[in-house]
């Protein structure tokens, strides 16, 4: 059996998506925990690992893989034989990265933890002027997202089965909830994240549920 090791964060919406993945396509792997906030990231031995700093981080059978839709992509296409991520039609498969893409590369990195230290710290924005921040891009990512996902309502984000595109949107929703966002204009993005909450591959991805997770 190959050995899988994710390091991540049990906040971490990037992390999080690859948990759900790996869960979707029944892959067992264990975690290390990289404490985002101690600066873990950072440390030496991290950094040989992954220069960036960043979470996740996946070691599969001793090859290292970073970036969480790299990752997500690998994985579809290292074990084919279990459930698929992309759909098989060439133009599905272009939309639903597209789609994936609005929120992995145009929302989440607008209020990840290094951006926000940023706005404290360097910038020493307070956090009413964080949390405007954060809302605004989130709900202009999601208005875009909600107009697409209405003019082809499926049963999940792009299909029968829960693929790429909802391993990306529920850790975008929970972050959406953590920061206090109303998402009253947001019903097709609200009806998917229901859809997809009790779920297994979803349950077991939580972050409430990883070892890292401070007590209830």
């Amino acid at each position: 059996m190959t050995e899988r090791l994710l390091y991540g964060y049990y906040r971490s919406s990037a992390a999080y998506r690859v948990r759900i993945a790996l869960n979707l396509k029944g892959l067992e792997y264990r975690q290390q925990a990289v404490n985002l906030l101690k600066g873990e990231q950072r440390d030496p031995a991290y950094l040989a690992l992954n220069p960036q700093g960043l979470v996740p981080a996946l070691l599969d059978g001793g090859q290292l893989l970073t970036q969480s839709l790299a990752i997500c992509e690998y994985l579809d296409e290292a074990y084919p034989d279990t459930p698929a991520l992309l759909p098989r039609d060439l133009h599905e498969r272009a939309r639903v990265r597209a789609l994936a893409l609005s929120i992995c590369a145009d929302i989440h990195p607008l209020h990840n933890a290094r951006v926000l230290k940023y706005l404290e710290g360097e910038l020493a924005q307070p956090e009413a002027t964080r949390l405007q921040w954060i809302r605004h891009w989130i709900a202009s990512g999601f208005a875009a997202l909600e107009q697409q996902l209405a003019a082809k309502p499926q049963p999940f984000a792009c299909g029968d089965a829960p693929g790429l595109l909802d391993a990306c949107l529920v850790p975008q929703v929970f972050a959406a909830r953590r920061f206090g966002l109303d998402l009253t204009p947001y019903p097709h993005i609200v009806r998917v994240d229901a859809a997809l909450a009790d779920l297994p591959a979803f349950v077991a991805a939580h972050p409430a549920r990883q070892a890292d997770a401070p007590p209830a």
